[in-house]
């Protein structure tokens, strides 16, 4: 019997770069028994924009990317509020947390790193409109290579599939160590 994963009034950002198997991890996580869950893809948020839309990936992106990103940290926060363990899904590296700092509710970090061999190819085999090019999902790998003070909360997910990818972002939930705390300039359990 699965065991159920309680993490209500919670936030948990899994992300990684294109192809590292988030979205896969985030959909079944949602569906584990416990308390209630919902599953915030990222990506979706983008698709929403209609005139004007930019690939998120390009460099005059950057006003559109905060714009989005707020809105993803609001809806989040509204959620967990309600009683929700949130597991929100997308390309959110550390250059981006900075809308997640003023949440009321505590938020989980988790930085999914697969071979960069590994991500073009599932973003290959996707097909469709997702992104596909190997140049820009390369840039986007090597953004996520140095953490800096966040490296921490990276898991290598070379070779893994996505039982496996899913039991280790499980652990690390279980374990708190991938929880922001004030010194990362997220959520403050004392305030």
């Amino acid at each position: 019997m699965e065991r159920p994963i309680d993490f209500r009034g919670e936030v948990l950002i899994l992300t990684g770069p294109p192809g590292s198997g988030k979205t896969t991890a985030a959909a079944r996580l949602s569906h584990a028994p416990g308390s209630p869950k919902v599953h915030l893809p990222g990506d979706e948020f983008w698709r929403w924009i209609g005139n004007g839309s930019i690939p998120p990936y390009l460099a005059e992106s950057h006003r559109q990317n905060e714009v989005v990103m707020g809105v993803l940290a609001k809806a989040a926060e509204g959620y967990a509020l309600g009683g929700y363990f949130v597991i929100l899904d997308g390309i959110v590296g550390p250059w981006f947390l900075s809308p997640f700092t003023s949440l009321r509710v505590p938020v989980h970090y988790v930085v999914l790193r697969p071979a960069l061999e590994e991500a073009v190819q599932r973003c290959r085999d996707r097909g469709g409109g997702e992104l596909s090019d190997p140049a820009p999902i390369s840039d986007l790998y090597r953004q996520f290579a140095c953490l800096g003070e966040l490296e921490a909360h990276g898991i290598r997910t070379e070779g893994m599939g996505p039982d496996e990818v899913l039991l280790r972002v499980k652990e690390a939930l279980a374990n708190g160590a991938f929880r922001l705390g004030s010194r990362h300039g997220a959520f403050d359990a004392s305030g």
